[in-house]
């Protein structure tokens, strides 16, 4: 849980503050005055600050985002005094349209150039490792969602939509139905290709919050026995190579068909037989409490070919922008999908506890760096929505001045930044609700 923290406020931190760069350093530049720069926010009082030149540095105690406070400016501070008296030449409203559009653009500027330094990176350093589809040679296993939309254990799926599947990913086949529409799979079956028509309400099905980890599909993997645990299995007979061919006198050649023989029986015993070397064996095995039998089987990606594609650092730029792009197409097609109803924004919708836990229990810094570039691509998007209080929000108010050469009233802006900072803590609250609901008890 600590590492889980830790790597969340890590990340969160250096958003926060290269955002708010963002908007720091063009004000600077236009010789705007900043009051404040803050790491999270600071109702009441503040953990740390320090002031230099004309601007306080600090560090708030409410973990939600940060802030910087520029002179002349309505945003989520609501200092109305500062508006009341005449404009003064370095403050943020006496300054040319162009360059207040600049400074607002600033930080998710920098929010969408970190997404695909960052993706670029990952990519030059750790290249992509992609599962041949072809080296999946026993075909898939279908779990009950992927057998209820109809696949079948054998089936060796061919293309999602228009698109080969040359890679073997389930994320890429939820992604292909959910994202990209794709409302047919073609599957090899029986040495035949069929094509499996996809019902739409299973966008809604595969969206929802309790469906983030199902796979659909698996490659379906010999079940050979690379150790055994204590209890049970060491004393059940069983051998390190040993393969599970049959349970109970049933084929059971594959893991899959184990687990959905075992599930739900811990305590009972079973006859497993297993080939070793050119003999056939049978051993009684007993379920412990848990309902394993204890047997650790040869990882699966031994059997399957991994193809590791190494990138030039060339390469990976254009890689990495090609990543970033994809994804932010993916937030905005997802974000089509809500405002359609085909998407329910209450199974889309995460509070600070939902993000954390994706980053997992071990620090693992390839994830990391990927979370990260990932949420500030995110962090781009979302500000850029036209929601008074966003960054978004302050651009359309900019973009109408500019292009009708009529500046909107400071009370029309005061109170729309208002309603718009009511909405997302309302937002906020109702996340946070979601997740309290999702996890509690924390742990589990």
């Amino acid at each position: 849980m600590l590492i889980t923290i830790l790597q969340f406020f890590a990340s969160l931190s250096i958003l926060v503050v290269l955002h708010e760069c963002g908007h720091f350093f063009p004000a600077k530049w236009f010789k705007t005055k900043v009051e404040k720069f803050y790491l999270f926010f600071d109702p009441w009082f503040s953990l740390f600050k320090v002031q230099k030149g004309e601007t306080e540095y600090g560090i708030g105690w409410l973990p939600l985002g940060g802030y910087v406070k520029i002179a002349g400016m309505i945003d989520e501070s609501f200092d109305k005094e500062q508006m009341e008296g005449p404009p003064q030449p370095w403050e943020f409203r006496s300054k040319p349209a162009w360059q207040r559009l600049i400074i607002m653009l600033g930080g998710v500027t920098v929010n969408f150039i970190l997404g695909v330094v960052l993706f670029s990176l990952i990519i030059f350093k750790w290249g992509d490792q992609f599962i041949v589809n072809e080296s999946v040679t026993n075909g898939i296993y279908a779990d009950s969602i992927g057998y209820e939309m109809g696949f079948r254990d054998g089936d060796k799926i061919k293309k999602i939509g228009n698109e080969d599947f040359i890679h073997f990913d389930h994320r890429k086949l939820k992604s292909g139905i959910i994202i990209n529409e794709a409302r047919e799979i073609v599957v090899e079956r029986n040495n035949k290709e069929i094509k499996l028509p996809i019902d739409e309400k299973y966008v809604g099905i595969l969206s929802k919050y309790a469906n983030r980890n199902v796979s659909l599909v698996g490659p379906r993997i010999p079940a050979i026995i690379d150790s055994l645990g204590e209890g049970p299995a060491l004393n059940a007979g069983f051998r390190k190579g040993d393969q599970i061919i049959a349970m109970n006198g049933s084929p059971t050649p594959f893991h899959n068909d184990l687990y959905k023989l075992v599930d739900n029986r811990e305590g009972d015993k079973f006859e497993l037989t297993a080939l070793r070397g050119r003999d056939t064996i049978t051993n009684s095995i007993t379920l412990d409490e848990n309902g394993k039998f204890g047997l650790y089987w040869k990882d699966p990606m031994s059997f399957l070919e991994v193809e590791n594609k190494k990138y030039a650092f060339a390469e990976s730029w254009k890689a990495g922008w090609k990543r970033s792009t994809g994804f932010i197409g993916d937030q905005i097609f997802a974000f089509g999908q809500m405002f359609s109803g085909k998407i329910k924004a209450s199974e889309s919708l995460g509070s600070v506890i939902s993000i954390g836990k994706m980053f997992g229990k071990e620090w693992d810094w390839r994830r990391f760096w990927s979370m990260t570039a990932m949420l500030s691509l995110l962090l781009g998007f979302l500000n850029l929505l036209p929601i008074p209080a966003l960054d978004g929000g302050h651009v359309m108010f900019l973009l109408w001045e500019v292009l009708t050469g009529r500046k909107p009233s400071d009370k029309v802006i005061e109170y729309a930044t208002l309603a718009g900072f009511i909405l997302l803590i309302g937002l906020m609250i109702y996340a946070f609700g979601l997740d309290i609901s999702r996890h509690w008890p924390f742990g589990k």
